[in-house]
């Protein structure tokens, strides 16, 4: 995979928003003085997904929709987003 597919993917998950795991360890010294995990802690949360990505995603990879694009406000730009991502979803369930 080259660096603007790599590019191209991270836009559209930061677009659409995504689940991320986040992991805290703490250590201990044990009688030895060498450090031991004492516990670990894995949490998992969800990041929105950012309207600024959308507008640059939709810009940069769907030129023939740039145009109407640059013409919304960012309020019109999140109605779509909210659209688009009900349709995902929809689809998403459908597939289940």
């Amino acid at each position: 995979m080259d660096d603007e597919e790599k590019i191209r993917k991270a836009l559209l998950k930061k677009a659409l928003g995504y689940m991320a795991s986040e992991t805290v360890e703490e250590y201990v010294l044990d009688e030895n003085g060498q450090e031991k995990l004492a516990k670990r802690k894995v949490t998992k949360k969800h990041v929105s997904p950012d309207i600024a990505a959308v507008r640059v995603y939709l810009e940069r990879y769907n030129t023939d929709l740039a145009d109407s694009i640059r013409g919304m406000s960012d309020e019109e730009l999140l109605a779509e987003q909210t659209r688009l991502l009900k349709l995902l979803k929809e689809e998403y369930d459908g597939n289940l």
